[in-house]
């Protein structure tokens, strides 16, 4: 997601810094950028005068200090609670005062990270979809402190980024993964039970309710990881046994079998 991120900031013309915790990961996220950006250019959505100019705009660091005089951070770790609330205290250590910090999160509240700073008021939730580059929301979710100066600020900047943003308030899951999280963990109990196989219960989905791809097919894409640990979060914070998740999704997860970043998820990439 952060190279996704990156990739639409400099293609629309923002200065932009991307930061991760090694060299070799943020190697390959440049890698993935270049590629895309290709692709882009070979399906006549940019020029190659765009790529040149947009990977000019995109310089590299491991050090926060780095970031310290930017103008928006958006942080876009593992999907770890408590990751998270350290890397957002560390921004605000660093970051001069008018830096707003939003967070890529998929479920974790913006409140709850707001608080582990001392800027309330500029900590946004900023909720890109994957593949980014193609993907046109942005869920806009603001904390319970976050203020409108801020909130239209970023609304402004995802348009910019030819995104639409999408404002909702803070609660665990927002819209996208409240509603989106239970449906495959659904699919993944139908895959459990014997109700069909993982072609079938995609199929059934992309044609019978117009999805462009099956439960299973997404679940692969976003990480069967990101998967548990949001339907995780969404079952402690509600309390509510609907959001239990699938003991085959927990099984998967503790077998390495994470989707698309490990080759094999409820389908096998590595032969592809």
């Amino acid at each position: 997601m952060g190279n996704g991120i990156a990739h639409v900031c400099a293609l629309s013309g923002f200065e932009t810094i991307l930061m991760d915790i090694k060299d070799e990961f943020i190697d390959r996220g440049l890698v993935a950028i270049h590629k895309n950006m290709e692709r882009q250019v070979k399906k006549e959505k940019i020029s190659q005068t765009d790529m040149d100019s947009s990977l000019e705009r995109i310089d590299i660091t491991t050090d926060y200090a780095k970031v310290s005089t930017c103008d928006l951070v958006v942080e876009a770790a593992t999907e770890n609670e408590e990751i998270k609330l350290e890397i957002f205290k560390k921004l605000d250590a660093l970051c001069q005062q008018s830096t707003i910090l939003a967070s890529n999160t998929s479920s974790i509240s913006i409140t709850k990270i707001a608080w582990a700073t001392n800027r309330p008021e500029k900590i946004i939730g900023m909720h890109f979809m994957n593949p980014v580059p193609i993907m046109k929301l942005v869920e806009i979710i603001r904390g319970k402190e976050t203020d409108e100066i801020t909130t239209s600020a970023v609304v402004d900047l995802s348009e910019k980024m030819g995104k639409i943003p999408i404002k909702c308030n803070d609660s665990p899951g927002f819209v996208s993964n409240r509603i989106l999280m239970p449906m495959i963990n659904e699919a993944i109990f139908c895959l459990q039970e014997g109700v069909g196989t993982p072609e079938a219960i995609d199929a059934i989905m992309k044609l019978g309710m117009a999805h462009p791809m099956g439960p299973l097919t997404l679940a692969d894409l976003i990480g069967l990881d990101v998967c548990l640990n949001i339907i995780n979060v969404l079952y402690i914070d509600f309390g509510d046994e609907k959001y239990h998740p699938c003991p085959l999704l927990i099984k998967m997860v503790e077998d390495g079998h994470l989707g698309r970043k490990s080759g094999k998820g409820f389908y096998d990439y590595n032969s592809k």
